[in-house]
């Protein structure tokens, strides 16, 4: 998926290095007429490493660059001497992406800890020099090994942003409005559905310096699960949220209905995502009288059980600092 500079979906082919050629060298000195064999051992080739960088956010950089090479070992030489080792290659990632081989979709690697390392592709072996294959009933070896070729391979790196929490809720919904009322964030607003396209982070002030980041997910419609609507490129990116902020707009008939239409929609796409703590929002709520809210409120308390829910609404700022209290509450159980 790509809008604007944020990538978070691209194939990359990557290539390690072959191993350099053993030498099959034999010593030749003045008055050593008869040196014994003395090829050494050809490089290694270069790895294809990944670096996870908590600095980066988006995959947009690999729209440039898509193949990437490290280099051949050199091979072995006279006296012993080796081959120097292949240059490694380092690819850079942003944490929350997952590296999978683009022929079998096997994951390989996911970047969860910023620095961690990973060898995607190794080397080839160098091979080995003749003065290893001396012996006593071989003294004179005429032969040393080639090195091993490096692999090539085509990666899919899929980015998952990592957030505390994730705002889960239709198009519309107001889930934009609130990032940018609570955060520093800017994200698009507009009145009208799929305006937003792309994960937007945000960092909430909490009370006595506290924080926690809390992330927009693009809108879900009912048979996203199925991949309607970008569904599937949308849904991944709430795998990695540790809460699941709901967000109902209050201009909705039936609030439980559309509770239950986006609870089933996570549940088809990943039945794990029914493990993670939920809260519900009613938002717009500046649009509906007490009457109205206080009778959502029995509905709610009568058919969901212990999932805390309130009621907000981002354009007057209404029971926003509840909704932090709770958020941070959860985040702290």
């Amino acid at each position: 998926m790509t809008e604007g500079n944020f990538v978070d979906y691209v194939k990359v082919n990557i290539s390690s290095g072959n191993g350099g050629k053993g030498s099959a060298h034999f010593r030749r000195e003045k008055y050593i007429t008869k040196g014994g064999p003395d090829g050494g051992n050809g490089g290694r080739g270069g790895h294809v490493i990944v670096v996870s960088d908590k600095s980066l956010w988006t995959l947009y950089h690999f729209k440039h660059q898509k193949h990437f090479r490290s280099d051949h070992g050199g091979d072995g030489s006279k006296s012993r001497s080796s081959g120097a080792d292949g240059k490694d290659v380092y690819i850079k990632v942003p944490l929350g992406t997952i590296i999978k081989n683009s022929d079998t979709n096997q994951i390989i690697y996911e970047t969860l800890k910023d620095g961690e390392e990973k060898i995607i592709l190794e080397g080839g072996m160098g091979g080995l020099g003749n003065w290893n294959f001396k012996s006593s009933t071989n003294q004179a070896p005429r032969y040393s090994q080639p090195g091993i070729k490096g692999k090539q391979m085509q990666i899919t790196l899929e980015l998952k942003v990592l957030a505390d929490v994730g705002l889960v809720g239709f198009p519309n919904s107001g889930k934009s409005t609130l990032l940018k009322t609570i955060t520093s964030a800017k994200p698009k607003i507009g009145n009208y559905e799929f305006t937003t396209l792309k994960p937007n982070l945000g960092i909430v002030e909490y009370r006595d310096y506290k924080s926690f980041i809390i992330a927009d997910i693009p809108g879900i419609i009912e048979g996203a699960s199925k991949g309607k609507g970008l569904g599937h490129y949308f849904l991944r990116h709430i795998e990695r949220n540790s809460i699941l902020l709901f967000l109902i707009s209050s201009e909705y008939e039936k609030i439980l209905d559309r509770y239950n239409i986006l609870l089933n929609e996570l549940k088809q796409y990943n039945p794990e995502l029914m493990d993670k703590d939920r809260i519900i929002a009613i938002s717009k709520s500046d649009l509906i009288n007490k009457s109205r809210i206080t009778e959502i409120g029995l509905e709610i308390e009568k058919n969901i059980k212990n999932i805390p829910y309130c009621f907000i609404s981002s354009v007057s700022n209404f029971g926003l600092t509840e909704l932090k209290d709770d958020l941070w509450k959860v985040l702290n159980n």
